[in-house]
């Protein structure tokens, strides 16, 4: 896309992840990224609940880079939202949803990508004596991984994040325990703490990237992207409808050009195992 060649990308995070988006970005693009401290991506809300976070994540991803945008006086950003909970399909497993959300504010230009991932250390719990502590700590990847311990769920009382010291946690686990007679310790999940998040913003920064270079047939615009899944693929054994996609629909945001993508996932019937008719 040589709209974005030569020009600078504002990454708007304070939490690092310019690591691992800068390359992907300047190598697929010809933009020079950086980040600048003009604006606190915390005050849009915290995972750990000092500041309430009010937004939906795409919302929130939106906001942050106008506001980024504004302070750095750029017209090419980059905003990231990673929200975390029991994953859509395996209520039992955590995940970590990631949005990236690109924006070109010259050539009023938003495209937005997720990535879904189980590859998550998120995790908390209420605790009352050290082994539980090595073992919750043991399970989370710490030290590469760091943790925070207060008091309880809510409180910021006695809080302290982004420990990555054993001997620092013990004590600290002491004296919550000292004080409340127990502690409430979590996995710091902003990005420079944690690892297996940076690995997913990673991954939605290479789908990023596959999304800013489908150009539209029509016009060339950038970011000609599904707008729409239809489903209905027949079943193989009893020819029913499933649920499954027989039909995903791209359109230009530039010159409103449609394309249909019939049988997109390479597979012109389904597994009789996705059928709701043969498999209730």
């Amino acid at each position: 896309a040589l709209m974005f060649k030569g020009r600078r990308l504002l990454i708007a995070t304070k939490h690092g992840k310019e690591q691992v988006l800068a390359p992907l970005l300047e190598e697929a693009l010809g933009v020079s990224c950086f980040t600048h401290g003009g604006f606190d991506t915390d005050t849009l809300g915290t995972f750990s609940g000092e500041l309430a976070r009010t937004l939906d994540p795409v919302s929130a991803a939106r906001e942050k880079c106008l506001r980024a945008a504004k302070a750095a006086g750029c017209d090419l950003v980059v905003g990231s939202e990673g929200s975390f909970g029991p994953h859509p399909l395996m209520p039992f497993v955590a995940c970590d949803e990631e949005i990236l959300l690109f924006l070109d504010l010259k050539n009023n230009l938003e495209i937005i990508t997720r990535e879904l991932s189980a590859a998550t250390n998120f995790a908390a719990a209420e605790l009352e004596d050290e082994q539980e502590l090595e073992r919750f700590a043991q399970a989370a990847g710490f030290p590469e991984h760091a943790l925070i311990l207060r008091k309880s769920p809510q409180d910021i009382l006695d809080m302290r994040k982004g420990i990555r010291d054993a001997e620092e946690l013990r004590q600290h686990f002491r004296l919550l325990k000292a004080n409340y007679g127990k502690a409430y310790l979590e996995t710091d999940m902003r990005a420079h703490c944690n690892p297996s998040r940076m690995s997913v913003i990673r991954q939605a920064g290479v789908q990023l990237i596959g999304k800013i270079q489908s150009c539209c047939p029509a016009c060339a615009y950038p970011g000609f992207d599904v707008v729409e899944v239809r489903r209905g693929l027949e079943c193989g054994l009893c020819g029913e409808p499933t649920r499954s996609a027989l039909c995903h629909v791209y359109r230009c945001k530039n010159c409103g050009m449609v394309r249909e993508e019939m049988y997109p996932n390479g597979k012109m019937q389904e597994d009789p195992m996705y059928c709701d008719v043969c498999n209730p």
